[in-house]
């Protein structure tokens, strides 16, 4: 059985990330290392609520969250090339445990109540977080009530 140490011992490494020439000019060999850590549970709570629904600034919050060395404001990360914000936000979730694959979105896209819920969306103009508080029975009403629809037509 694992401690409560060792399952908190991966939150404290930190990852030694090589940047490409291609993302930084004219910057040196020698210079192209960050050190980035994992975000935690309040990392993410943290920026969820400061970004509210702006993905930009989400990416920024959460490499400028996740960058150890050297230490960035959140204005000047926002001021980084968009190719480098999005090099640094790949590594930031796949150290973290949050990447996603193109497979397994692809797989989740299969998955009946995201079909169902994406009918929804497109049927009724629904947002995710107003289908999400449907019912199992609810949304098998509307998507009956959507399918009579379409044949009535």
């Amino acid at each position: 059985m694992l401690s409560a140490e060792e399952l908190l011992a991966g939150s404290h490494e930190i990852s030694e990330i090589e940047i490409p020439q291609s993302l930084l000019g004219s910057t040196p060999q020698a210079d192209r290392l960050v050190h980035l850590k994992p975000l935690s549970v309040d990392d993410l709570r943290l920026i969820n609520r400061a970004a509210r629904d702006n993905d930009d600034l989400t990416a920024a919050l959460m490499v400028q969250r996740a960058l150890v060395q050297p230490e960035l404001s959140a204005q000047e990360v926002s001021s980084m090339s968009a190719g480098l914000l999005q090099f640094l936000l790949d590594r930031v979730n796949r150290i973290s445990g949050i990447h996603v694959s193109e497979q397994e979105l692809s797989e989740a896209m299969q998955d009946p109540l995201a079909q169902a819920s994406l009918q929804l969306a497109r049927e009724y103009g629904w947002t995710p977080e107003q289908i999400g508080e449907l019912t199992m029975g609810q949304v098998l009403m509307h998507l009956q009530m959507s399918r009579t629809e379409s044949y009535d037509a």
